[in-house]
């Protein structure tokens, strides 16, 4: 008997270069980035600072180099990040602000990472004296990775910016997929990277590219940014071969995002038929789906197990959450069968 088809949820990260991607990837015009000389990387910078509304880019390997190095920019060492308690900021990058920047980090709750401006402005003490620890940053992720793709609204993040004036707290915004939240709201990506000292983007997740990430922001952050990045051990040379990518996903991959976001309402509708209550399709407005299996007799591992069984692959999030995320290798067929096979797993 065929092994079934495998339909990857794990991640919007498991997707290959498509043929013209690699096309793409094969013909750039090359030369030494750690020079400044690659014409490629230089284009693929100044392309993304422009439509998030910054005057400079710095291209990096991946979405958590990019965002470190917003944040070391932006938080001396000793002074504190601010962020919500589930931030990839805060729970996906291994502490490293903490051990490469000497930052530290408080956090507050919220309802599916959804930013509510207030508490952060409540919770800041940007000159805390010589006996507390004085904020220096607050960070915001669009859309949230852990919140389920929570898409932030933007007078919130608006409401942010004019709390900060004149305190000397800035902002960064983890905008790994703000491109979905772009395509989701229609909002330009400017009015959201305007509102920020620093903004990361990703080029390896929903656009499809194998590897990037882009750090944008004034000229001398980003300078410094540059300098730093060669510290880390990150400096590249003929790194234009990935940066084409980035430009043919910034070209052909950003639109059709909303097919994502379609396949998974799709597969959260089959789920919510199948097991109300572990998901509210009306929160399902991008690409990713979070599955809440505590009101449930089933456990995440469960419920992978039984979906890897035909050939559905999705992640366990601790014992009663699983993760599921559509992207360009996942088409209406693929999704219809996702989401027959969880709600039966769901059922046991």
């Amino acid at each position: 008997m065929a092994a079934p088809a495998v339909v990857d949820l794990r991640s919007d990260t498991v997707t290959r270069p498509v043929p013209a991607m690699r096309a793409a990837m094969a013909e750039a015009e090359v030369g030494d980035d750690v020079y400044g000389e690659d014409p490629t990387v230089t284009r693929l910078e100044q392309q993304v600072a422009e439509l998030l509304g910054h005057r400079a880019g710095l291209f990096t390997p991946t979405g958590s180099l990019a965002n470190q190095l917003g944040l070391r920019m932006l938080v001396p060492p000793g002074q504190e990040l601010l962020c919500d308690v589930t931030a990839h900021v805060a729970r996906a990058e291994l502490g490293a602000a903490a051990v490469f920047s000497g930052i530290t980090t408080r956090t507050w709750s919220s309802d599916r990472g959804r930013l509510d401006a207030a508490v952060p402005l409540a919770m800041m003490t940007p000159d805390a004296g010589p006996y507390f620890v004085s904020t220096a940053a607050i960070a915001v992720e669009n859309t949230h990775n852990l919140g389920g793709g929570t898409v932030q609204e933007l007078d919130q993040a608006r409401m942010l910016r004019a709390g900060v004036e004149g305190t000397g707290v800035r902002l960064h915004l983890d905008g790994a997929r703000l491109w979905n939240a772009h395509v989701a709201t229609g909002e330009p990506l400017h009015e959201w990277g305007q509102l920020f000292d620093t903004v990361s983007v990703c080029l390896s997740k929903g656009l499809g590219a194998p590897a990037g990430s882009v750090l944008v922001g004034d000229d001398e952050l980003i300078a410094q940014a540059r300098v730093w990045r060669k510290r880390y051990g990150a400096g590249m040379r003929q790194v234009g071969v990935l940066a084409a990518a980035g430009l043919y996903a910034l070209d052909h991959h950003v639109q059709r995002l909303a097919d994502d976001h379609a396949h998974a309402a799709l597969i959260a509708k089959a789920c919510a038929a199948a097991a109300p209550g572990v998901v509210d399709v009306d929160d399902v407005r991008t690409n990713i789906v979070v599955l809440d299996l505590s009101g449930t007799s089933r456990t995440s591992a469960e419920v992978v197990a039984a979906a890897a069984t035909r050939g559905v692959r999705v992640s366990a999030f601790g014992p009663s959450f699983v993760r599921l995320v559509t992207h360009l290798e996942v088409d209406g067929a693929g999704a219809q069968l996702a989401g027959d096979v969880l709600a039966s797993a769901l059922n046991g």
